[in-house]
């Protein structure tokens, strides 16, 4: 089992070195993010894949003139994403350098945190997996055409490119709960089940149900509920412009062919986009029943200001702490000092006024400043916990935090002697300080102790026989954050789920081959016959398939004319097939009507 994990462990650190060569953003990833990364394995893609890929991309670039903000169409251009086939994501990250993004590629949905984390080091993860011709108008699980042809082409408008950025930035910070967990994980199961050829309809009824089930219990919302809400509604369903007249942007409406053909009629309630999107919900499993409209894409990082001014990241202070132990993962509390502690956070001391007066945690710990750990402060130092005062010393006009050596050692706190604190809030430290720990800017992050006693109102809060007492030093806690402050250091932070994307595979050769002949023909030399013996040969053997007879109908109407013997002969036949399949009636007129038209 060591030599596998160590194989995968090899062939991760092999896709990576491959990518990094095409992109400094992806070139500073951090390293707990690379777990996610996955290689893209270009030459699996079939035939059949780049013929989903084309049929897509011109019927939603016909759809989308008009409807699209005019951000979309200058962006394909600008991020060298192509119609007629699939992007490899090396060749993408070459252009998308110059407008200071990257992208990777990963497995189907990763959990939000982390998906936000890469946002916010302007990179884009795209699922390498594509749909499948079953789902060509819609799909609820990401793939390379949802990431690559409606997500990178927007971030091309530096505006829009920044809240995309800033969104990562605070989004991947909003504090969690164990129900987001399975909201995610439930999601994830439906989205690959959903793309599982083998996959029943009680299949996909029962994990509908499971995501209904875990909705209508998820309380009150979470930081990262909410600002997920705000992710939907504005990077995946956003309208943009007038209220009775918006354009699209956001990615799901833009890769998908059957919303981006309706989204805007009347029967979809459109609301002016504002902080009270962040309290609606979404189903992946339906088209959206109202859309939110932002008047211009700076609006989109007011209202992502205005929600982040009451997270926790912002807002530090008791409630805080509180939604940290409610969450039950990982946090951080970073004291004004700039001290930042991360663990599970467990319990909590405050005043009558609701001021922080003392904080714990259980478990692993670390101590860190400015996002780095500090030295001698990891988790095996403080495996089974950690507890600091917070406040002001009593009868002490100045901040302790910033206060000189000379200072302290003028009222008899110095290194090598016996102290006895005692703070405002009645917490009294006692013991012999060993060591001030200053940052470079000179606030006061730690005091360490020896022989040690802390109590408060007459109960221990910590013991000489546990060892040193390193006390935060902190007037009060300024931000409350999810996960660890060194993700690095803490390094258990990011979950991977278990459950594995369906690969999109065909099996029959022969059936992809006539693909290929047709995609050669349209890449080379038009020959009528050898697209009429292809046609015979799909018609007899497939007969349920029509996107490559409507490849065949687009190159002889290119070439020789709709009224062509062949052509008539196509066309009835995917008339007839419409009305044989109904499950593809959109989809062939859809596509007769944009060849016809050209």
């Amino acid at each position: 089992m060591l030599i596998f994990y160590d194989i995968c462990i090899r062939i991760r650190k092999n896709i990576f070195k491959w990518m990094i060569e095409k992109n400094e953003n992806v070139i500073r990833l951090p390293k707990h993010l690379h777990k996610y990364i996955v290689e893209q394995k270009y030459s699996d893609y079939t035939a059949i894949d780049h013929a989903v890929w084309r049929y897509i991309m011109r019927i939603n670039l016909n759809n989308l003139a008009g409807k699209a903000h005019s951000s979309y169409i200058d962006g394909l251009k600008k991020t060298g994403i192509s119609l007629d086939k699939i992007p490899d994501i090396a060749d993408m990250n070459s252009i998308l350098s110059k407008i200071g993004w990257g992208a990777v590629c990963v497995d189907g949905f990763i959990p939000p945190a982390a998906f936000m984390e890469f946002q916010a080091h302007n990179v884009l993860v795209v699922a390498a997996d594509i749909r499948s011709v079953k789902h060509i108008g819609y799909t609820p699980a990401p793939d390379i055409v949802h990431e690559a042809a409606g997500h990178a082409p927007i971030i091309a408008n530096p505006e829009y490119a920044e809240y995309l950025r800033l969104f990562g930035e605070i989004g991947s910070k909003a504090l969690r709960s164990k129900r987001d967990f399975n909201l995610y994980e439930a999601i994830r199961i439906l989205s690959i089940i959903k793309e599982n050829p083998v996959a029943t309809t009680f299949d996909i009824e029962d994990a509908e149900k499971e995501i209904k089930l875990i909705q209508s219990d998820m309380g009150e919302l979470s930081e990262l509920a909410k600002i997920r809400n705000l992710h939907w509604w504005t990077v995946e369903y956003g309208l943009i412009g007038d209220l009775d007249n918006p354009k699209i942007y956001g990615a799901g409406l833009l890769s998908s062919i059957s919303e981006s053909a309706t989204c805007l009629k009347q029967d979809v309630i459109k609301i002016p986009y504002g902080i009270k999107a962040a309290e609606y919900s979404f189903d992946i499993t339906t088209q959206q029943p109202q859309l939110f409209v932002t008047p211009n894409f700076m609006y989109l990082s007011t209202v992502l200001n205005e929600f982040a001014d009451n997270m926790a990241l912002r807002k530090g202070g008791a409630e805080s702490i509180r939604k940290a132990i409610d969450s039950n993962y990982v946090a951080t509390c970073e004291f004004s000092s700039g001290l930042q502690i991360s663990g599970f956070f467990t319990n909590l001391i405050t005043d009558e006024n609701n001021n922080v007066v003392y904080l714990n945690t259980t478990g692993p710990t670390i101590l860190c400043e400015r996002e780095k750990m500090l030295i001698g402060h990891s988790k095996t130092v403080h495996a089974d916990g950690y507890g600091s005062p917070v406040g002001k010393l009593m009868g002490l006009d100045s901040i302790l935090e910033n206060m000189r050596l000379s200072e302290l050692k003028a009222i008899g706190i110095a290194a090598g002697k016996h102290v006895n604190l005692e703070f405002e809030s009645g917490v009294k430290v006692d013991g012999f300080l060993h060591r001030v720990r200053k940052n470079k800017y000179g606030k006061i992050l730690l005091m360490t102790f020896k022989n040690c006693t802390v109590t408060y109102n007459n109960e221990y809060l910590f013991m000489p026989e546990w060892g040193d007492y390193d006390m935060g030093v902190g007037e009060s806690v300024v931000s409350v954050f999810a996960g660890a402050a060194d993700m690095e250091e803490y390094d258990s932070d990011l979950f991977v789920s278990d459950t594995n994307t369906i690969q999109n595979t065909i099996n029959n050769s022969a059936y992809n081959g006539l693909y290929q002949n047709v995609r050669s023909i349209r890449e080379s030399n038009f020959n009528i016959d050898s697209l009429h013996k292809l046609f015979i040969k799909i018609k007899n053997n497939h007969p349920n398939d029509w996107l490559l007879s409507l490849e065949i109908y687009e190159l002889v109407v290119n070439n020789s004319g709709k009224d062509n013997s062949l052509s008539l002969q196509i066309f009835d036949y995917l008339i007839a097939n419409a009305d044989l399949f109904p499950e593809n009636k959109k989809s062939i007129i859809d596509g007769l009507d944009l060849i016809n038209s050209i």
